[in-house]
């Protein structure tokens, strides 16, 4: 796919999320998701340009809370230990703990999106941080991916490339979609 293609993709998908949803509902199904995970290191992150929020699923997540931050370009992502506390602003436009918080390993990632298919596939927003991520972590060992989005953000189809990570489960404001 060219770059070109991906994004009109991406313009689509940011243009249908600018209609929302319920978040009372993705509150709901990304709790019911996360149970399973009790006590393992969660990575979110903090909702910003109208994206689906995971904040409340986070809070009530019983186990260590991380975040992520970018570090540079084209390098994956480090994720920061994170009590709920106060956060530095980040590149582009993001929110982190500060440094001085210890850096963590997560085994579950609420990965952000700008849309998604039936697959598995997203479209991001066009750095590869979380391709790289999840292409590390799970050479590591197990890591589960879920994709957190409105409802409308789904496009009929995501052509894969090669470097692309698919999610594990897609959680939206509609239903919990499992591959």
């Amino acid at each position: 796919m060219s770059a070109a293609e991906k994004a009109a993709l991406r313009k689509q998908a940011l243009a249908a999320r600018g209609q929302g949803g319920d978040q009372s509902e993705i509150d709901r199904h990304l709790m019911q998701v996360l149970a399973p995970f009790e006590g393992q290191v969660l990575s979110g992150y903090v909702a910003m340009r109208g994206e689906a929020d995971p904040g409340a699923a986070m809070a009530a997540h019983r186990g260590p809370l991380c975040l992520p931050v970018v570090t540079g370009k084209a390098v994956p992502l480090v994720f920061r230990e994170w009590d709920g506390g106060a956060l530095v602003p980040g590149p582009f436009g993001t929110s982190h703990p500060a440094e001085t918080a210890a850096v963590l390993t997560p085994h579950v990632l609420i990965v952000p999106l700008a849309g998604f298919d039936r697959h598995g596939n997203r479209i991001g927003y066009g750095g590869g941080y979380y391709d790289r991520t999840l292409q590390l972590l799970r050479g590591m060992g197990p890591v589960a991916a879920i994709g957190l989005a409105f409802g409308v953000q789904e496009l009929p189809e995501i052509p894969a490339e090669p470097f692309d990570q698919p999610l594990d489960l897609i959680v939206t404001d509609r239903e919990i979609i499992r591959f």
